[in-house]
């Protein structure tokens, strides 16, 4: 839930802290063509639910000179209740050296500066085009593969059994009711229990595949996924089935909490990605395989309605942006409820 897209102007550069500043003024006074490494021009870029995103601009001294531009991400209060921000830095680091995503270019107390990739952040309707996501498949393929250093430990449970408590903590005995969340630790207990015995691959997962998050290069066909904050070890059949669950979204309408679940990839797409996501890397095609992921997915898009429908509900007590969470929570579980019987049978 972490990245942006459409973006605003906004006056002035009071909104970077003067850490930041510091920092940009020493960048920009190392590029030959900036007329005034202080003259920074700001864009504060829409759609970001975890941090607050500006884009940075310096005027060039030549007439047809390219302006440069840098990244700034301010990191939203709070927000360390669901991850570890100093893991993500060293996860932003590696990916960094594995050529992934962009460069960190400075980090002050409350965010840091990185480098602004000059590609096109995908559209809520580019998730539903197929020649793009044969792109994410392949990428995500990729990603999952890095050599990234660590135990291969799955992080799902832990994380959605702390979210649990956090949730239950922070909410009203009338809204504890409500969200039924007496009853969902036993829901995570019943789906470790039927996943784990399942034979299934391991990989350093996104965990956060929604478009915002994919940029692509228009010209060579290329795209990069960024933002790792909750990036971690996990079943790939997990990343997948989040990355589904992203399809009812789409963050840039005038209600961006509302979901449409007649959005979520039918048979054919959810096949077609899962055949792309196999044989990427020039793999057999084995029918059987391709089942028993579109299998699992289902089970673990169970697991994803959980994590972010408490995810919402934290959100609601610690981020100021403008964002639904409550009603986004609501509709998280609302599908868990729904779908459960028809996924998981008589279990």
């Amino acid at each position: 839930m972490g990245a942006a897209e459409v973006s605003e102007l906004i006056g002035g550069a009071e909104r970077i802290p003067k850490e930041a500043k510091k920092i940009l003024y020493e960048l920009a006074s190392k590029w030959s063509d900036v007329a005034d490494s202080r003259a920074l021009e700001v864009v504060q870029l829409k759609g970001a639910m975890t941090n607050a995103v500006y884009q940075v601009n310096w005027p060039t001294m030549s007439k047809d000179g390219v302006s440069p531009k840098v990244l700034v991400r301010i990191y939203g209060d709070g927000v360390d209740v669901f991850f570890d921000r100093e893991g993500e830095i060293r996860t932003f680091e590696c990916m960094s050296r594995h050529g992934q995503g962009p460069l960190l270019l400075g980090r002050f107390a409350t965010g840091r500066v990185e480098e602004f990739i000059n590609a096109r952040t995908l559209s809520a309707a580019d998730l539903r085009d197929p020649n793009v996501s044969s792109l994410i498949a392949s990428k995500l393929k990729e990603f999952h593969d890095l050599g990234m250093p660590g135990p291969r430990k799955v992080s799902l449970w832990e994380r959605l059994r702390t979210w649990l408590k956090g949730a239950i903590r922070l909410c009203s005995p009338e809204e504890v009711e409500e969200f039924q969340l007496d009853k969902l630790a036993d829901e995570i207990k019943m789906l470790e229990k039927i996943l784990s015995a399942e034979d299934q691959s391991i990989g350093f997962c996104h965990n956060d595949l929604q478009y915002g998050n994919i940029m692509m290069d228009e010209e060579f066909k290329q795209v990069t996924i960024i933002d790792y904050e909750y990036a971690s070890f996990n079943p790939v059949a997990y990343d997948i089935a989040n990355h589904f669950c992203e399809m009812a979204a789409d963050y840039h309408t005038q209600t961006p909490h509302v979901l449409d679940f007649n959005k979520y990839p039918d048979v054919e797409e959810r096949k077609r990605f899962v055949q792309t996501y196999l044989t990427s890397s020039g793999e057999k095609l084995i029918e059987a395989e391709v089942e028993t992921m579109l299998q699992l997915i289902e089970k673990y898009a169970l697991a994803s309605h959980l994590l972010w429908g408490l995810w919402g509900i934290i959100s609601e007590r610690l981020n100021d942006i403008d964002f639904e969470y409550m009603e986004y929570a609501r509709q998280r579980f609302r599908q868990y409820w729904l779908v459960k019987p028809e996924v998981l049978g008589s279990n």
